[in-house]
């Protein structure tokens, strides 16, 4: 279990063995049963009425088996902490089975909720996923009765991909973290996703709260009902508190408070909102009884405490010097008083000694200076060599790269205030982004990834010298790179005005962005994938194409960014991923389920990031309090139902109408759950271009009709009217009026 409690009250509680009484009849209430099987029962716990602290604290014995009687599930307890504040609990299994012989399946779900002072632990704790191609789902509330949850992915598409190491990596298996101060939580299964394509090595999948160093995962769960005849439930750690209140909040003077021993003391909870009680240092027993702390004899061990004469006293102890021993200790007095020619020798002695021990430390501080300094140029030069700096330095001296520059780790470090928090640009799945100050005052953006993005070194040079050679008004810019660190970090051109992102979304949204706008953005950003599909030698598919990876510049000029995901393949083939990257509500379905990465899935990711730009809606939203929704399958619905206006932007409806339907239908056709049926890159960017086009000559003729109506409606001239209605005639092709 984990928990952070003061080391006073551990230290309390290695001296409980030292107590000469019985632990079961201190740590219960008088008269009342203190064990259930092997299991101890310490108040505030306690069985039948008046032997608990209060509702909620109340256990049952059963054929020496102890039972929760404040939760749903009437969970089984393993252990109970007095002083941490937790409780090992179990829980039950959810499961899913598919049939293969009908193509039915069943569907289980668990629910658990627990009482007002019990919450999951979410440092313990963690949702396990078991099955293959299973999205699970845990949903609960907190105690502030907010709705969160967490979500779970395992994917393996056939046996031998499964990962045998034992570790919850994906493949067969997956865990995450929950939310803290769940009060209650149930755990679902995805509709969308089941065994029916695994099922011959994996019918049914499974799913958990438990203690998360708790389980290992083994292959052969994935068989039949393996996993679930070997463990009918899991252990799950709850913490506990005896109030709801902080320490400086808990009534002391009603009978409501908890810590009624003499020598306890309130501390509050490490691990979940209220208070716990403790015994005070020196003592030791149950603080939430009467006369439960009592007093730890620490004479009783000898030499733990004390090297000479030992007297107790309540809740410490003296210590006195024993015959032919002398002491530094304050609390021990010396037995012989020492001389004055004594004291001066050892004085001299102690000066001397200190003397020697400063310059030998000196010395030694020096000499592990240098060797730290040594060793950091050895790492940063096997770093160079591992990340291919050598071969990337002779294809710069010969020539072949002449846009890329090498930094070193301490330029980087200086450009970011050692990439200081507040330098941040943004996070994301492959890495974070700094804004830097090079030392020739050149702003610039610097990548610094999270995980290895290569094969081999040389497949990483090539890959510097392809994006160096990439040149596109609509492509962020690759400046150099450095290798002196384990994963090598990227420096590309500084672009200041945010992301699509967050102007449709985010903190620019209050400024809506024009139609016109919109389809100059959708139209640079096909062009740029375009060029990256069509232009680039080898192609490179993007592989993670979203809004937030399109940044906007000066009156929205559209760069493409981030290529952490990015692949260069031979054109018209297929790259074979042994782990799907990108991010839930741009995923193309294909590349979800057959590990494929093609064009065309650069192509499905866009038509997401187009609906976005007409609807202003993210890849997966939700209205009010309704369960989140994906964006592609809501837009697909309403075309199909004939209310495509219900899902458009307001802030562009009544402008240029006619022309959504010709966007709705490309962004139809990107959307095609199959990859041969979805157009070029080069398609789509050629039809939003006619699509931009005819809207502008649309606003022209709109300009011209204004102006003529003017005109007619003048019957006659007067110049001091001129400048109050002269600004009617300019039409602003921008946002469209």
């Amino acid at each position: 279990m984990t928990g952070v409690v003061p080391w006073m009250i551990l230290a309390t509680t290695l001296l409980l063995a030292t107590i000469s009484f019985s632990a079961a009849s201190r740590m219960a209430k008088p008269r009342c049963r203190g064990t259930c099987g092997n299991l101890t029962i310490p108040y505030p716990f306690g069985i039948g009425a008046g032997c608990f602290y209060t509702d909620g604290f109340d256990v049952s014995c059963e054929e020496n088996r102890t039972y929760m009687h404040n939760s749903s599930s009437n969970m089984e307890i393993y252990s109970l902490n007095l002083i941490g504040g937790q409780a090992q609990v179990s829980t039950f299994i959810a499961d899913k089975c598919s049939n293969n012989t009908d193509g039915t399946s069943t569907d289980g779900w668990v629910s658990t909720s627990t009482a007002p002072f019990f919450t999951l632990s979410s440092r313990a704790n963690k949702l396990t996923v078991v099955g293959c191609n299973t999205l699970a789902f845990l949903g609960g509330y907190n105690e502030e009765e907010q709705n969160v949850g967490a979500g779970c992915f395992s994917m393996c598409p056939d046996k031998q991909s499964v990962d045998s190491s034992g570790q919850c990596s994906g493949m067969g298996c997956c865990q995450t973290s929950i939310a803290p101060n769940l009060t209650s939580l149930n755990v679902t299964f995805d509709s969308r996703f089941n065994n029916s394509e695994v099922n011959s090595f994996n019918p049914c999948s499974y799913a958990f709260v438990a203690e998360q160093d708790w389980f290992r995962f083994e292959p052969d769960y994935l068989e039949g009902h393996k996993f679930t005849d070997k463990y009918k439930g899991v252990p799950t750690v709850l913490d506990w508190v005896a109030g709801r209140e902080s320490c400086a909040q808990a009534p002391k003077n009603r009978t409501s408070y908890a810590c009624v021993s003499t020598n306890s003391s309130c501390i509050n909870s490490p691990n979940a909102t209220g208070y716990l009680c403790a015994c005070n240092n020196g003592f030791a027993g149950n603080p939430y009884l009467e006369g439960g702390c009592q007093d730890i004899n620490e004479c009783e061990s000898p030499g733990q405490y004390c090297h000479g004469i030992c007297d107790n006293t309540i809740g410490g102890y003296h210590c006195y010097c024993g015959p032919g021993t002398q002491s530094t200790d304050p609390k021990r007095e010396p037995c012989n008083p020492i001389t004055a020619s004594e004291r001066a020798r050892l004085t001299k002695t102690f000066i001397g000694i200190s003397v020697c021990a400063i310059i030998l430390l000196s010395c030694t501080f020096a000499l592990l200076i240098e060797c730290q300094k040594r060793k950091l140029m050895k790492e940063k030069e096997r770093f160079f060599q591992q990340n291919g700096g050598m071969l990337l330095y002779e294809q710069i001296r010969s020539k072949q790269v002449d846009t890329v520059r090498i930094f070193t780790k301490e330029e980087l470090e200086n450009a970011t205030d050692n990439f200081d928090s507040s330098k941040e640009l943004g996070r994301g799945g492959h890495g974070t982004v700094y804004k830097g100050i090079l030392k020739d005052n050149r702003i610039v953006a610097i990548k610094r990834s999270k995980i290895m993005n290569m094969v081999q070194k040389d497949e990483f040079v090539q890959e510097m010298i392809i994006l160096s050679q990439i040149n596109h008004r609509n492509v962020v810019r690759l400046l150099g790179c450095c290798l002196e660190v384990e994963v090598p970090m990227l420096v590309y051109e500084f672009i200041p005005n945010g992301t699509l992102f967050e102007h449709i979304h985010g903190k620019y949204r209050t400024t809506s962005i024009s139609l016109d706008a919109r389809l100059r953005i959708a139209q640079e950003s096909a062009e740029a994938l375009a060029y990256l599909h069509s232009s680039a030698s080898p192609p490179i598919v993007h592989g993670d194409v979203k809004s937030p990876n399109i940044l906007l510049g000066d009156n929205y000029i559209t760069k493409v960014t981030d290529f952490g995901a990015s692949r260069m393949l031979p054109k018209d083939e297929i790259q074979f991923m042994t782990m799907v990257q990108g991010t839930l509500g741009y995923l193309d379905p294909e590349y979800l389920q057959e590990r494929q990465l093609t064009q065309k899935s650069d192509v499905y990711s866009f038509g997401v990031v187009l609906l976005e730009l007409i609807t202003g809606k993210t890849a997966i939203y939700s209205e009010n309090t309704e369960e989140k929704k994906s964006l592609a399958s809501s837009f697909l619905l309403a075309l199909k139902e004939n209310r495509l206006e219900s899902i458009l932007d307001r802030n562009i409806l009544g402008v240029g109408t006619e022309l959504f339907q010709d966007v709705a239908q490309l962004a139809k056709c990107c959307l095609s759950t199959k990859g041969e049926e979805r157009p070029l890159m080069t398609e789509v960017a050629e039809r939003l271009k006619a699509i931009r086009s005819t809207w502008r000559e649309q606003l022209i003729e709109g300009a011209n009709e204004e102006t003529v109506c003017l005109l007619e409606n003048s019957s006659q001239y007067d110049p001091s009217t001129t400048g109050r209605h002269g600004s009617l005639m300019a039409l602003d092709i921008e946002t469209g009026r």
